[in-house]
């Protein structure tokens, strides 16, 4: 069976995109079992993982519409992570 690369950056943006939406999921369930709405680290680390894909494919299809929103919320996305490790490293 010959898989081609086409099929493959497909399959990757899939993935990212599947990281990317679980991302609410895991931010639902952790709301719902404390009662409140929180964002955990979980949902950070998946917007990065996701958006790091997501962007990956969109620089191979060459995009560049999809190329700037992706990179300017991995920005976002990078440095809520940075400030979600400060914090816990300062507890």
């Amino acid at each position: 069976m010959h898989i081609d690369s086409q099929s493959l950056w497909i399959a990757a943006g899939l993935v990212g995109q599947a990281l990317f939406g679980a991302r609410f999921l895991v931010q639902w369930l952790y709301s719902e079992a404390r009662g409140k709405s929180v964002i955990p680290g979980a949902f950070w680390y998946l917007s990065v993982a996701g958006g790091t894909i997501i962007l990956s494919y969109a620089i191979h299809r060459r995009e560049p519409v999809f190329i700037i929103g992706e990179t300017v919320t991995l920005l976002v996305f990078l440095r809520n992570l940075h400030m979600l490790r400060t914090r816990q490293a300062r507890h």
